[in-house]
């Protein structure tokens, strides 16, 4: 076996990407499975595509012989990229809805299973997998599989496939963007409003991604690499840009830090006194009671803590000692008292319950009905026939 080593600029690009991109994932999914399923989501599309970009960075610098074992680890990632695309931004416009997710995964659990006839072949097998993409030139090794590692040939139609779930995701994805910024009266490539703006940059880079795969492939041939490298070099960028946001929108430098600070209890250490939180206090209540701000369909802490001006740390502090709720049990405490009392001045029973949810900043009746049935132990019908029967 040849064990030829080359590591160049992009290639250190690349690694420092990789790394990166492990860390940063952490930190969403951690987040994300305390609070918001759409951090959880892009958690696990930065993993997904961490670990994409490091098996092709293996093979790219020929590493991918010194741990043959690795070989193809990746390739049933292909089949979540769309998947989490689509359910990334299905949640950060509608963070209350609640459907199943798993059968999205089931190309995915599948390519896994089948992928365990590619995972048992010997070395020998591995690296003539190797050099059949990146070195064709080189010489092959005398190898014969007891058990081939495509039983029914359907591998070799990898890229394929993945090219046609992920278009399959993203145009849905874009499907419910485009109408998100049509019910918000929002233009496309002309609006204020952060999140779109977030949720449409995303769906633009992974479009970016798909045309490189698809230009490369059509001029190089299916089984060439070349797209890999390309498309591994620009999720680095991709992870790079997406650090430079956390960090830009991170309010650790709005207060003084230890280079190496000790483990602390949460807001321990906050620099907010008593009179600094009544005046935070003054400001959510004025927000929410006044301006209606739960009733923003896409509303959430940082958009919150903008609208006050104040960051969002201390505005979560705030809602969390004086209030005794965190953000999200704020929001629906909000939207289901304003909920009873439209209820209560809608004498004819007009309004239905999907025009209420609307009205309170919901986007799906299921949602509206379980955080009503939890603050009212009723739900928004029985809650209004208990009132025709007073």
């Amino acid at each position: 076996m040849r064990t030829d080593i080359h590591v160049g600029i992009f290639d250190v690009f690349i690694f420092l990407g990789i790394f990166q991109g492990l860390l940063l994932s952490w930190f969403f999914i951690k987040n994300g499975l305390n609070n918001r399923k759409a951090n959880l989501y892009q958690g696990l599309l930065l993993l997904s595509m961490a670990l994409a970009i490091f098996e092709e960075w293996l093979n790219n610098t020929g590493y991918i012989v010194k741990v043959l074992s690795l070989t193809n680890f990746s390739e049933p990632l292909n089949f979540v990229f769309g998947p989490l695309i689509f359910l990334y931004i299905r949640s950060s416009l509608n963070p209350d809805e609640r459907k199943k997710v798993m059968m999205h995964f089931i190309p995915f659990l599948f390519w896994i299973f089948y992928m365990v006839f590619a995972f048992i072949q010997s070395d020998e097998f591995k690296y003539n997998s190797y050099i059949e993409t990146k070195h064709p030139d080189w010489g092959y090794l005398e190898v014969s599989p007891e058990i081939p590692d495509d039983p029914v040939g359907i591998r070799r139609f990898v890229n394929q496939l993945m090219v046609v779930q992920l278009i399959t995701y993203i145009s849905v994805s874009v499907i419910i963007l485009l109408e998100k910024f049509r019910t918000l009266k929002q233009s496309l490539f002309n609006t204020d409003n952060e999140l779109l703006i977030i949720l449409r940059n995303t769906t633009l880079h992974f479009l970016v991604i798909i045309t490189i795969i698809l230009a490369t492939k059509l001029y190089f041939g299916m089984r060439s690499d070349i797209g890999g490298y390309l498309v591994a070099t620009y999720v680095s960028f991709m992870i790079y840009a997406t650090s430079y946001q956390v960090l830009n929108r991170s309010d650790f430098f709005d207060k003084p830090g230890s280079i190496f600070p000790f483990p602390i209890l949460k807001y321990r250490k906050s620099s907010l006194s008593d009179e600094d939180k009544e005046v935070i206090l003054v400001k959510i209540k004025q927000e929410m009671e006044v301006k209606s701000y739960f009733s923003n369909n896409l509303a959430s802490l940082s958009g919150l803590a903008r609208q006050i001006n104040e960051s969002s740390h201390h505005v979560s502090q705030v809602i969390n000692e004086k209030m005794n709720k965190n953000f999200f049990e704020l929001l629906a405490f909000y939207r289901v008292e304003h909920a009873k009392k439209l209820i209560r001045e809608d004498k004819n029973a007009k309004l239905t319950v999907e025009e209420l949810a609307e009205l309170v900043g919901y986007n799906s009746k299921s949602s509206f009905n379980s955080a009503f049935k939890k603050y009212s132990r009723k739900t928004p019908s029985e809650f209004r026939r208990s009132l025709s029967d007073m």
